[in-house]
């Protein structure tokens, strides 16, 4: 999948969102809103890793997605 068939199935893809990374909250995500930057930038802040960690999870994440 990629990143604009990601954006317009975003409410549908929360569930999985959620269940990779359980502490990022409804608000986080809502906040995110398909855009991939604050996505990562809410990984980084919750799990405490690099940016380059951050854009490996939500690529591994979408290639399974």
């Amino acid at each position: 999948m990629n990143w604009d068939e990601l954006k317009g199935k975003w409410t549908q893809m929360t569930g999985s969102m959620k269940a990779k990374w359980g502490k990022l909250t409804d608000d986080d995500l809502k906040e995110a809103e398909g855009n991939r930057d604050i996505l990562i930038g809410k990984i980084q802040e919750k799990y405490g890793v690099a940016k380059e960690e951050a854009e490996k999870q939500v690529n591994d994440w979408m290639e399974k997605a």
